[in-house]
């Protein structure tokens, strides 16, 4: 089935505009491929330093040069509820590995921080940096050149788009990514959130707080709202590097188990030792990115990957913009209401038919892609799927023709809008992005003053001190990559959540980040250029007035352009958060970074 003219005009864009660059991608990962994985050719030295750790009868195998060899990239820690379910899998794939007569490795682990656990932290500075980092231990992992395929154990914020971006530089690998699945669903996350808003106006105390936060925060597996965590996993699947309907089953259960068995023995039957070699680097191309963004607008995902995707599709040689995905919002239908865009959580959505219902309705539809490849096979059709244990066997079943909730998943001709939940805001301002699928209507055009901020405390003491009364667009700066590593800003969602109950008109402009959690105040974020940059975000000035325009995509001072533009930017000493929870070592990372248009990357 042919795309829609909109869907298939951004893909040729891309195509066309990225037609020198993923020429020389494609060329290096085939020089690669050509060189292959010949541990033979190692040294004894060598590959008795690569094998030294394993079993005999794995080192028989690794020594003959003739089984395959899987590496596994891991980023599990006991900390983080997300990724403690990932302690066993290196076992389950190891063993999956050895019943076809392959091996398997741990090639080496990243790191995975919580944007949950540093929120409002200095540790926020090193989140958005920290996709960088996890993209070069990826490559340092699998540099060894020991492998034929790798698998890719990683779920949350930066960690998938890092571990994504590690394995298309080695894109000549076929690469499978293995989820771990979301937690079982706790107390509803409009409640946590109302406890959250009574907390920050003094009616309940932090023991009521934080009972709250831990009837929703209660158990191995990802955070159950729709954050960048669970956006993670829906691009994984509709970009075709997870097994058909492996994101969101729960951890623990012998479904999931059966899925990471055969994850592994999938990605070992890709090799270009095979019959059906699938690298990575040709799986990842600009219909699968179209493909990507497609989901994100039609699920309501999460702004991050505005940054992300754009980093990740670099990473194969290709150029995506803002304009692309602002086009793409255009025609792409919001068909999943999961919180903070709704009240239910990614287990309800995933029980309402999921990624095989959403799959197969953007398909039949025209928004998506089907002839694209995938670690499944040609053609994304093969994802219209419920995965399932039948007799104990993993089996695929057509998804559901229904949602089985209309209020969280919704078919093409009922979408709950017509166009998709992330916009491009442009004006004299420079470029930002928002997201209003958690935004009524009434609330996605503010025109109000400013008031300027340098930091989220400042804000919040502001709002402590009862200063905030008024209709008001908050200007929190000196967030941008370049600045302080571009943190999230979700300490300020609450505030400003109390002052637009109270019925006042309140927006947020800023160069720093909300991520998925983006809720029903409306946040113009990722401003650029950013005021470390002298963008014209650093020459407002208390009183200015703003005016926001969801609906028409546009954010502009109003008023006196030519003296707007004559004053000198705000500068503001950053020496303080440049230190302290490990910020002086990426000194250098705050000096190479890009705009946020470009990704916020330090890969150029």
């Amino acid at each position: 089935m042919s795309v829609l003219k909109a869907v298939q005009d951004v893909t040729d864009r891309i195509g066309a505009r990225s037609a020198e660059t993923r020429r020389d991608y494609l060329g290096r990962i085939e020089r690669a491929r050509e060189d292959g994985v010949y541990r033979a050719s190692l040294s004894c030295g060598n590959l008795a330093h690569g094998f030294a750790a394993c079993s005999p009868s794995d080192k028989a195998k690794l020594a003959g040069n003739k089984a395959l060899n899987l590496g596994i990239v891991t980023s599990y820690n006991d900390m983080l509820s997300a990724h403690q379910p990932y302690q066993f899998y290196p076992d389950i794939i190891k063993a999956a590995a050895r019943e076809i007569c392959a091996t398997a490795q741990v090639a080496g682990g990243v790191p995975a921080m919580c944007d949950g656990v540093t929120q409002g932290q200095p540790g926020m500075d090193l989140s958005l940096f920290s996709r960088d980092v996890i993209a070069m231990a990826t490559a340092i992992a699998l540099s060894h050149n020991m492998f034929d395929a790798a698998v890719f154990l990683g779920i949350c914020d930066k960690i998938v788009p890092g571990l994504l971006i590690g394995a298309l530089t080695f894109g000549h690998l076929p690469a499978v990514f293995i989820p771990a699945g979301p937690m079982p669903s706790g107390m509803p996350n409009d409640e946590k959130s109302r406890v959250r808003q009574l907390y920050m106006e003094g009616k309940v105390g932090r023991a009521e707080l934080l009972e709250a936060e831990a009837k929703s925060y209660h158990s191995p597996g990802t955070c159950t709202f729709y954050g960048t965590a669970n956006s993670n996993q829906m691009l994984m699947e509709i970009m075709g590097l997870h097994l058909p309907g492996a994101s969101f089953i729960n951890p623990g259960t012998p479904l999931r188990d059966a899925l990471t068995r055969e994850a592994a023995r999938r990605a070992l039957s890709l090799t270009a030792e095979g019959n059906d070699y699938t690298p990575v680097g040709h799986i990842i191309d600009e219909k699968a990115i179209v493909n990507g963004l497609v989901g994100l607008h039609a699920t309501g995902g999460s702004t991050n990957h505005t940054l992300h995707l754009i980093a990740i599709a670099a990473a194969a040689g290709l150029q995506v913009t803002w304009q692309d995905m602002a086009d793409l919002s255009e025609v792409v239908p919001l068909l999943a209401r999961v919180y903070p865009n709704g009240v239910a959580d990614v287990n309800h959505f995933h029980a309402a038919g999921g990624m095989g219902f959403l799959i197969r309705e953007l398909i039949e539809s025209g928004h998506l892609h089907d002839d694209v490849k995938t670690v499944w096979g040609l053609g994304l059709s093969g994802y219209a799927v419920e995965a399932k244990l039948i007799e104990e066997k993993l089996a695929f079943e057509p998804s559901p023709r229904q949602s089985g909730n209309a209020k969280v998943l919704a078919p093409v001709k009922d979408a709950f809008s017509r166009t998709g939940g992330l916009k491009l805001l442009t004006g004299n301002l420079g470029k930002s992005v928002i997201k209003i699928s958690a935004v009524k209507p009434e609330n996605r055009v503010v025109e109000a003053k400013a008031r300027v901020f340098h930091t989220q405390d400042g804000l919040q003491a502001a709002f402590k001190n009862g200063e905030l009364n008024h209709d008001m667009i908050a200007v929190v700066r000196f967030q941008g990559p370049g600045a302080v590593g571009m943190p999230e800003l979700h300490k300020l969602t609450p505030a400003l959540g109390v002052l637009q109950d109270r019925g006042f008109k309140v927006a947020l402009l800023t160069d720093g980040r909300m991520s998925g959690a983006s809720g029903k105040v409306p946040a113009a974020i990722h401003m650029t250029p950013e005021a470390m940059n002298g963008g014209a975000i650093s020459k407002i000035r208390d009183g200015d007035l703003i005016r926001l325009d969801a609906e028409k995509g546009t954010l502009e001072f109003v008023g006196d352009e030519r003296e707007f533009f004559s004053r000198t930017p705000a500068t503001e000493d950053l020496r303080g958060a440049h230190s302290g929870m490990g910020r002086e070592l990426f000194a250098g990372f705050r000096s190479l970074v890009g705009a946020a248009d470009r990704g916020a990357s330090v890969f150029g």
